[in-house]
């Protein structure tokens, strides 16, 4: 479904991301592990086209969106919930929900979603009308997993979910995103909690100052000497 080429990415002289290749085939759960400032959330923004690589392609189902808007691949069917969550603060947890579907018209459609995101969250149907910046943390996960959800998407991103948040709140959210994959959903996940992410993930790669340096089954790495012992603790 989603296959990077060598792609190098960079900030202004600084070069953050050398060379990567990796695929996420559909209905996989991938993860990306390793150190603050590994290049993991690079890796998500150039996706999401929030960044432009120096060098090398990115496709999505077969489509070089290399070049593309961030609008034009939400469309294509690719959402990305950001570290740190970054929901609307001063808007209700509904409109925060319905800007998610923004790309779409299928008003039908977009009230469907918005019961199937309330059922996958009974919080959120209860805030429906409250501030978003009202919320706990996990609740503004769970609003920012809903709010990408909206569009409809067949690729999400999700940049470290369980940041910040208490370990109960977090299995409850990676919870979610197993049954999300259940339900179909193709997943790319960049976590703090290595742990988590390798037990939840079909594959793993490994990131060391901008390059991948081991990848595989999930499990399999989470056996490996030096992946337990540099990330697993």
């Amino acid at each position: 479904m989603l296959e990077l080429k060598g792609v190098t990415l960079a900030y202004g002289p600084v070069t953050a991301v050398h060379e990567a290749t990796l695929r996420v085939a559909q209905g996989e759960i991938v993860t990306l592990i390793g150190a603050n400032g590994a290049g993991k959330t690079t890796i998500l923004r150039a996706v999401s086209r929030l960044i432009k690589p120096k060098s090398g392609a990115i496709t999505f189902e077969g489509r070089d969106i290399t070049g593309l808007s961030p609008d034009k691949v939400v469309r294509l069917g690719l959402a990305h919930c950001p570290e740190g969550r970054q929901v609307l603060a001063l808007q209700s947890v509904r409109d925060n929900l319905e800007l998610g579907a923004y790309i779409r018209s299928d008003t039908a459609g977009i009230r469907q979603d918005l019961d199937m995101v309330f059922g996958l969250f009974p919080r959120l149907r209860e805030r429906a009308a409250q501030l978003a910046g009202t919320l706990s943390g996990g609740e503004q996960q769970m609003l920012a997993i809903g709010r990408a959800l909206m569009c409809r998407p067949r690729l999400l991103l999700l940049d470290e979910p369980s940041l910040g948040l208490a370990p109960i709140i977090a299995q409850e959210i990676f919870h979610i995103i197993a049954n999300l994959n259940q339900q179909g959903m193709t997943i790319l996940l960049v976590e703090q909690n290595a742990h988590m992410a390798m037990r939840t993930a079909h594959r793993a790669y490994v990131l060391e100052a901008g390059l991948i340096v081991a990848q595989g089954d999930a499990k399999a790495l989470a056996g490996d000497e030096r992946v337990r012992k540099a990330y697993l603790g």
